[in-house]
């Protein structure tokens, strides 16, 4: 069976939209048939249209299509990419969860495997609890989280943090970090392969 993957974004400026672009090639390259897709905007269209990057992402995004339950019904693997905000996921990711009580009530998120990632504008600004919180939804959806772990050097090169890749927005992507994408993307395409 092939591993159908959602790799789910928000992106303000880029960052995150980046993240889910080199993760997308990796797990191509895996072998997993993947959907790159966005979650919805949730500020106002004159909030956005106020910051020049911000906008610049929202035009640059266009054509991205913006997940749906029928999206998530569909895949049999996630990978979750949203920027901290407050050491918490951002509000437009959460908003995007909040649609899938529906599915989740009937199983439907149920045993399949989830990996996330994020980003900051600092090295310790709340990446980390940014994703174990998320992953205590996957629990609540009886999902399976697939963390990098320290299962590749290349892990401790990138920061060293085992429960997702995480970027200090603004930097280049480096090889390393390109590197650290890929792995977490392959490892969730292999789990969800052995799952499948």
């Amino acid at each position: 069976m092939t591993v159908k993957l959602a790799i789910i974004y928000y992106s303000s400026y880029g960052t995150n939209h980046q993240m889910a672009n080199i993760a997308a090639e990796a797990a191509k390259a895996a072998g997993a048939e993947v959907r790159l897709l966005k979650a919805p905007e949730t500020a106002p269209d004159d909030v956005v249209a106020g910051v020049d990057a911000w906008q610049a992402q929202a035009e640059k995004s266009a054509d991205i299509p913006s997940a749906t339950v029928e999206d998530m019904d569909w895949a049999n693997a996630y990978l979750i990419s949203a920027p901290t905000r407050f050491g918490i996921m951002a509000s437009q990711m959460r908003a995007f969860i909040d649609t899938l009580g529906g599915i989740w009530a009937k199983g439907g998120l149920a045993n399949k495997p989830v990996s996330a990632m994020t980003s900051a504008q600092s090295m310790h600004g709340g990446q980390e609890t940014t994703l174990v919180s998320f992953y205590s939804t996957i629990m609540h959806w009886g999902g399976i989280v697939v963390a990098p772990g320290y299962t590749d050097d290349v892990i401790y090169k990138t920061g060293g943090n085992p429960y997702g890749y995480s970027h200090k927005a603004g930097d280049a992507f480096t090889d390393e970090a390109k590197a650290a994408i890929g792995h977490q993307a392959r490892r969730l395409v292999e789990v969800a392969g052995k799952l499948a």
